[in-house]
């Protein structure tokens, strides 16, 4: 299983030809991040300071997961249900 680079990615969840910053995109970005870290870290289990940024990046996904649900709940559970992420 190939992981998707972050060109693949903006062009699966951005709304225009020039989004690279909307919230649905940034959540799909910090999710490749996070599962990235998660499979270093099940290698590498005394990595304190990575388990301590994937807390920091799991935390800023919540955040704007939260901010979709609250102005766009169509969009909210589009990336939800895209990105197979627990609610």
């Amino acid at each position: 299983m190939a992981i998707p680079t972050k060109a693949e990615i903006k062009k699966e969840f951005q709304h225009h030809e020039k989004d690279s910053g909307s919230a649905g995109v940034q959540v799909a970005l910090l999710s490749r991040r996070i599962d990235m870290l998660t499979e270093h870290l099940k290698a590498n289990k005394k990595d304190h300071s990575s388990r301590y940024g994937l807390i920091k990046m799991v935390s800023a996904r919540r955040k704007l997961l939260n901010y979709l649900a609250r102005t766009n709940k169509a969009g909210y559970q589009a990336i939800i249900e895209r990105l197979k992420l627990r609610r």
